[in-house]
């Protein structure tokens, strides 16, 4: 009998200790769709996040999106800095007047500031922000990975654009603080 609790015993340590080292071989890895996250930046970065929130969230009916969606547009905004722009040149030159115009007129959309994008920026946009579209049937709606960034994307596509624009132009967050034209 005590032959047969030592073998029951040893048998099902031996399971457990399977068990552990089957979970810890299956190791996820991490999202970094967020780059490395917000609360990881530099604080001159986060600095910069903040002016342009409230520079750029001006519109009477989205003035209070960017705490709505804080979290998502510091997820855009972390992996932007992250990947340092897709290293895509600044044309703040060529565009900064235009841009800021666009940006802060209440009676544009989306469209002016999107046309404001040069060919490779809207292919880095397209690639790297974090709302892909899932596999779904025919007859099922929509669903994107990370359903709440597209969300951001649609409700405050104007003002993620002009924040998108102005990162890249401003060398990717080279200064702590938005930089808008005169």
């Amino acid at each position: 009998m005590q032959r047969f609790a030592t073998a029951l015993a040893l048998s099902l340590l031996v399971q457990q200790a399977a068990g552990a080292a089957l979970r810890a071989g299956t190791v996820q890895e991490p999202d970094v769709s967020c780059g490395r996250g917000f609360d990881n930046l530099v604080k001159g970065s986060r600095d910069y996040f903040a002016t342009a929130s409230v520079k750029l969230w001006t519109h009477p009916s989205h003035r209070q999106d960017n705490a709505t969606f804080e979290k998502e547009l510091q997820c855009w905004f972390a992996q932007m800095c992250t990947s340092r722009c897709g290293g895509l040149p600044s044309q703040a030159e060529d565009r900064k007047e235009k841009l800021t115009k666009a940006c802060l007129t209440w009676t544009f959309d989306w469209l002016p500031v999107w046309k404001l994008f040069s060919t490779e920026e809207i292919t880095w946009f397209k690639n790297n922000y974090p709302a892909e579209e899932t596999d779904a049937d025919d007859d099922e709606p929509t669903i994107h990975y990370k359903q709440a960034m597209n969300t951001a994307k649609e409700v405050t596509k104007k003002e993620l654009l002009c924040m998108t624009l102005f990162t890249i132009d401003d060398e990717c967050v080279k200064w702590p603080y938005i930089r808008l034209a005169k």
